[in-house]
């Protein structure tokens, strides 16, 4: 997130790094990323480790409240943490463990704490084409963790959107998101408003799609995805290519990941080579068109209540306008 959050203290942050032996001199916000905060400690040598504080209240595809959200992003991280000593560290970025061996730590009943070692390498950004080049190392990258046995700890991945609801509630009322909540309330009322007919279409098509993927569960292939491998989430694209952000990792179908990678033939071709699995088309549509409904959900969780104009707000609402144009143009 890009705004400092002022509900968390950055004295006690300080302090429970300790449980990881650092002691931190300076402790700086890092206005980067969306949904969760960060910052840099560095200690009095001018060691630096990256610190992520989890808002457990908003980490739906974790669980349904903070405290199944808990359980739901240890398993995650211990997930991350067991795929580094098989696939090594030059291909993810994993989180540290404590002295008594967790992942992560409770800061508050609402926020959580992990570290992770700081790299110092350029990071790309989401909707950033990636080169050929750079794109092709990406899906063996993918390719690698796909063939990579599960750890006991991976989470299975539910093609249930979490913000289903929502979106149906919002679009049946469009006055559900109160126009007295804050700056995009009245705008937010009136893009679902224009748009209701082809976003209604759009979520009957995902409703189709899960109804057919849930039933095809006993026979489809899973392995260990990502969930979010874009250029946002992986260091130095086309260099080292080390993937990091692991809160959604699950088991799933590989298209979970491949869709996001690449829509290139001679990609997924070579996806094929190495994994024997050739992408499924279907499967691919249908992961972005969760991934655009998720993007939806996420901006009328913060729409529909009380929100100032930040830059957090304002990214919502760019994702919220990107959401909606990719579903009814039918872009996904």
């Amino acid at each position: 997130m890009k705004d400092r959050p002022a509900d968390i203290d950055e004295t006690v942050l300080a302090a429970a790094l300790g449980a990881w032996g650092i002691q931190p001199v300076v402790l700086t916000h890092a206005p980067v990323g969306f949904g969760d905060h960060h910052w840099v400690a560095a200690d009095a040598e001018g060691r630096r480790t990256f610190v992520t504080v989890a808002d457990l209240a908003h980490k739906p595809h974790c669980g349904r409240d903070a405290a199944e959200a808990w359980t739901g992003l240890s398993r995650a991280m211990d997930t991350a943490a067991t795929l580094e000593s098989a696939l090594d560290e030059t291909a993810l970025v994993a989180p540290l463990r404590t002295g008594g061996g967790e992942t992560l730590l409770r800061l508050t009943d609402r926020y959580a704490v992990s570290v992770f070692p700081y790299v110092d390498a350029p990071t790309g950004h989401f909707g950033q084409v990636l080169a050929p080049g750079a794109r092709g190392m990406l899906v063996e990258r993918l390719a690698q963790l796909h063939t990579t046995r599960a750890p006991l700890t991976t989470p299975a991945h539910d093609p249930a959107l979490p913000g289903r609801a929502a979106i149906g509630a919002a679009l049946a009322d469009p006055q559900i998101v109160r126009a007295d909540a804050g700056p995009y309330a009245q705008r937010c009322q009136a893009l679902l408003t224009i748009n209701s007919a082809a976003l209604r279409s759009a979520l009957e098509r995902y409703d189709d799609g899960t109804a057919q993927l849930m039933s095809d569960a006993s026979t489809a292939a899973t392995v260990v995805t990502h969930g979010e491998p874009h250029p946002g989430n992986v260091l130095d694209p086309g260099g080292r290519t080390l993937l990091v952000d692991w809160d959604t990792v699950a088991l799933a179908p590989p298209e979970r990941d491949l869709w996001l990678a690449t829509d290139a033939p001679e990609d997924l071709s070579r996806y094929a080579e190495l994994t024997g699995h050739r992408p499924d088309p279907e499967l691919l549509a249908y992961y972005e068109l969760r991934w655009a409904l998720d993007d939806m959900a996420a901006a009328l969780d913060v729409f529909g209540t009380r929100h100032p104009d930040t830059a957090d707000t304002r990214q919502a609402w760019e994702g919220l306008v990107d959401a909606v144009t990719a579903l009814t143009n039918r872009r996904c």
